[in-house]
This record gives C-alpha cells, sequence and structure tokens, in this order.
C-alpha cells in the first residue's frame, strides 16, 4: 500500500509548521557551498506544498528566515534574498494553479525592498484563492512575536481600550502574527536537530512533535506521507486522560 493511501482524510492535521532545516549540511556533504543546499531545498518546498494542497491540508506555515539568520554572512544572506524572488516568480503560477493562497509572517520591514516587493505581489495576486494557506515566516523570531503582542496589549490597557481583567487566551491571539491562522497541529524539523528554534512558540503549545533524520533538500512527498502518518497514531489529549478522550466515542454506541 502506497503512503498516500494509508492517511485518513478525516483526520488530518489543520495546520503544519516545518522547520526546512539541514541545507548547509547537505550541501557540504556534497563539497558544495551552502547556497547550493538553499538552492535545492526550494525542491523541497514545492513538492511539500503542493502535497499539502493535494491533501487538503489548510495550513502550511515554513520557517524560512530566521531573525538571527540576518546575523550570518553577508554573502549567504543575500543569496537567500535573490532565491526567494526568484523562487516567488516562478511559483505564482503553481499558487494559482492549486488554489494557493501565499501569506507571510514576520518582521517584514528588514527584508530587502525588491524582496518585499516580489513578496507582497504574489500575495496580492492569490488573496481570492480559498485553498491551502502557504505562510512564510520571514525574519521571523518568536520572542519577538510574543514581545511585540504584549506591547500592543499594555498600550490599549494603558488607554483604557482594554481591562486588565479581560486579557486571555483570545485576546492574546489576537495580537499576533498568526491571528487569523489555526494553532499549529504538526510541527516538523528536518535534519535530525530536536530543537524549535525560537519558532510559533505560543502556537504549538499543544503540538505533535515530529523531528526526521532527512536533511530539507531531500525531504519529499513521502517524507510528508510519514510524518501525517505518524501524527495520526498518536492520541492528542490536550490535557485529559484517555479515558475521557475515549468516552465520547462509547456513549455514542
Amino acid at each position: 500500500m502506497k503512503l498516500r493511501d494509508q492517511i485518513h482524510n478525516k483526520s488530518l492535521p489543520k495546520h503544519i509548521a516545518i522547520i526546512m532545516d539541514g541545507n548547509g549540511r547537505w550541501a557540504k556533504a556534497k563539497g558544495k557551498i551552502r547556497v547550493f543546499g538553499h538552492e535545492h531545498g526550494t525542491k523541497a518546498v514545492k513538492a511539500t506544498v503542493t502535497a499539502c494542497a493535494e491533501l487538503g491540508i489548510k495550513n502550511l506555515t515554513l520557517f524560512a528566515f530566521s531573525t538571527e539568520n540576518w546575523n550570518r554572512p553577508k554573502l549567504e544572506v543575500n543569496a537567500l534574498m535573490k532565491i526567494l524572488v526568484s523562487s516567488l516568480k516562478k511559483e505564482t503560477t503553481t499558487f494559482l494553479e492549486n488554489n494557493i493562497k501565499l501569506n507571510v509572517i514576520g518582521n517584514t520591514d528588514d527584508l530587502p525592498k525588491n524582496a518585499k516587493s516580489e513578496l507582497f505581489d504574489v500575495i496580492n495576486k492569490t488573496k481570492d484563492n480559498d485553498g491551502l494557506v502557504l505562510t512564510l515566516a520571514l525574519s521571523y523570531g518568536a520572542r519577538e512575536e510574543i514581545r511585540n503582542a504584549v506591547k500592543q496589549i499594555a498600550s490599549k490597557v494603558k488607554n483604557n481600550l482594554i481591562s486588565l481583567e479581560s486579557i486571555d487566551d483570545l485576546v492574546i491571539n489576537k495580537h499576533l502574527y498568526t491571528h487569523d491562522l489555526h494553532d499549529v497541529d504538526l510541527l516538523i524539523r528536518t535534519s535530525g536537530e530536536c530543537r524549535i528554534s525560537n519558532f510559533l512558540l505560543w502556537q504549538i503549545a499543544y503540538a505533535e512533535l515530529y523531528f526526521t533524520d532527512t536533511l530539507w533538500p531531500d525531504f519529499r512527498e513521502n517524507d510528508l506521507f510519514e510524518a501525517i502518518i505518524n501524527y495520526q497514531k498518536r492520541e492528542r489529549r490536550f490535557g485529559k486522560t484517555s479515558e475521557q478522550i475515549c468516552r465520547p466515542m462509547q456513549d455514542a454506541t
């Protein structure tokens, strides 16, 4: 049986987030510079995005560039921005043909003008699509996101726009970059590293974590399918007991 056929369509994760790691190590193993790995990583992006769209996944968020990545060598940063621009131009047709809506989170003001212009041009072209929402986390850091949300809420309390007592999860969610996205159900990290790296810290509170040794440039549809199959085998309790989760099914029989 093919891996795709093992996936249950009724229990798909609503939101998959991926830390795309391993481009540099993949390139080094082939005797190439890091940029070579980033270039080939775009193939993994296309394979993953189109597979999610075909499966009917509602949200896919890719950690494309962190706030910390600005500290990398200037040559690599410039190459990453060029790859971003060229990929967006190249894949616009793919987005339109597959009903994919492009979204972005992060401090986009830090992006080069041409990258920012191309990004928002594609966002505008795909804004009416109602299939997969593909979110790129660019110049993104979860601590910065939460810090900004706290400042906005504090300012509103100070100016009597909201009360201190009214602050709850919903209020906090409304002030995050991801305010219009579902919480993350499945977080995937490639390359064998087992850490979160300041990515969607609030949104992954109850996410299932999946780590694979596959380096990002080698990640393809079957790797995604394996992660989803693994996810569907897990029991998501959200703080409850197994008996509480099973009881509604038992009561219905």
